[in-house]
């Protein structure tokens, strides 16, 4: 029954892969419900300050901001990715590197340069020999980040924008729709497109205090912070409802190979005890013989 241990032990060894990944789906089911009330309590904020920049868009304002004013060409793009720190979540970041990767292409095809800033250890670990520069990076940022652990990173991009390095600034991650559904997304931030911007019948001005430069400055840096601050929450929300996912499918496929080698396990010991019978009854024959 040497061929029965073995399939004893294999059969012993998948329960407690089982066991594992059972716990790892519900401690991801337990995060994906935080995640999901911190990822739409983020998105009033975002839509509200979304609308207002819409509002200040289609003002008729003498000073126009750089953050609003499109380039006359594009020849290098910044771009901020947004990955997790951990495995284990199915195919949740491949597949946004892989469509960020078929942007990239094209951006290459048309002579533009693109420059990193990673967020998440998969993306750098990723993206480290992919050949594109990264100017910066975050790891290690938890289930519950804070807009006061992403400033640096969005203000190496801001600075380099402003001081003429780049020419646009993009945040790419993936968007939340529902348990089963996350969308790779690559987003444009910097300049402000023009389809973000509400289609007014007519245009207004607003009072600045102390002054429209100061006052745009400082609004339109909190805008890119928000919108960071939620791809950051989407894509926990998105890490947690993958995870519990893979989790799941491993542990049905453990549940699904413990019956396969239980059946074979038991074909195994009825040859063995149908050969046994076998040579009992021959030994007895050739007694009797």
């Amino acid at each position: 029954m040497a061929v029965g241990k073995e399939i004893r032990t294999q059969i012993s060894s998948i329960q407690n892969t089982q066991k594992i990944t059972s716990a790892m789906e519900m401690v991801a089911a337990s995060k994906m419900k935080k995640a999901q009330n911190r990822m739409l309590a983020s998105r009033p904020y975002s839509e509200k300050i979304a609308k207002v920049i819409g509002h200040l868009a289609h003002a008729s304002s003498e000073y126009k901001h750089p953050y609003m004013t499109t380039p006359e060409s594009v020849k290098r793009i910044g771009v901020i990715m947004i990955s997790s720190d951990r495995g284990l979540c199915g195919g949740l970041n491949t597949n946004l590197f892989r469509s960020f990767l078929k942007n990239v292409l094209a951006w290459q095809a048309e002579g533009v340069e693109v420059e990193l800033c990673t967020i998440g250890k998969k993306s750098t670990s990723f993206f480290k020999n992919s050949g594109l520069e990264i100017v910066s990076v975050l790891t290690d940022i938890g289930d519950t980040p804070h807009f006061d652990d992403l400033l640096g990173t969005i203000k190496v991009m801001l600075d380099r924008y402003d001081s003429g390095e780049l020419d646009q600034i993009m945040v790419a991650y993936n968007h939340y729709e529902n348990t089963m559904t996350q969308v790779p997304t690559v987003k444009q931030i910097v300049p402000m497109e023009a389809s973000e911007m509400e289609d007014m019948g007519h245009h207004w001005d607003y009072i600045y205090e102390p002054d429209a430069e100061a006052a745009l400055g400082a609004l339109l840096v909190r805008y890119i912070e928000a919108l960071v601050y939620q791809g950051i929450v989407e894509n926990i929300a998105c890490e947690q409802s993958s995870r519990m996912i893979a989790m799941k499918s491993a542990t049905d496929n453990a549940g699904d190979m413990i019956k396969e080698l239980g059946l074979i396990y038991n074909k195994a010991r009825q040859a063995a005890i149908t050969g046994e019978i076998l040579e009992i009854v021959g030994g007895a024959e050739a007694l009797n013989g």
